[in-house]
């Protein structure tokens, strides 16, 4: 299935503790439907000092976010939309906003 969110896109997240917060996507799991957004699902992780020098503590990092709670945003109105697919005349299948009918580019 093609992707509708990709690595790189700027989204907004719709549901849960960081609702209406927007950032870039670093990373995407598509076999979890899944993934990791720049500044959003904070999670503090313990962890002990390793025999590298690298000191213990508690480290925060961006948790795991499902497909379903991130919107793409439109580029031309700056607000969240649904992502839609057209086959152009030379046969190439692109991601179009819903909002607008704007060619995503990526």
């Amino acid at each position: 299935m093609a992707a509708r969110i990709r690595k790189g896109d700027v989204v907004v997240v719709t549901t849960g503790r960081s609702k209406d917060r927007r950032g870039e996507v670093l990373r995407i799991f598509p076999e979890a439907n899944r993934a990791i957004v720049a500044g959003c699902a904070i999670a503090k992780r313990h962890t002990k000092p390793t025999s590298m020098g690298q000191p213990g503590g508690i480290i925060e990092k961006e948790a795991t976010i499902h497909l379903s709670n991130l919107k793409l945003i439109d580029p031309k109105s700056e607000k969240p939309t649904k992502v839609g697919f057209r086959i152009l005349e030379d046969g190439r299948k692109v991601r179009v906003a819903k909002a607008t009918g704007l060619v995503i580019e990526s």
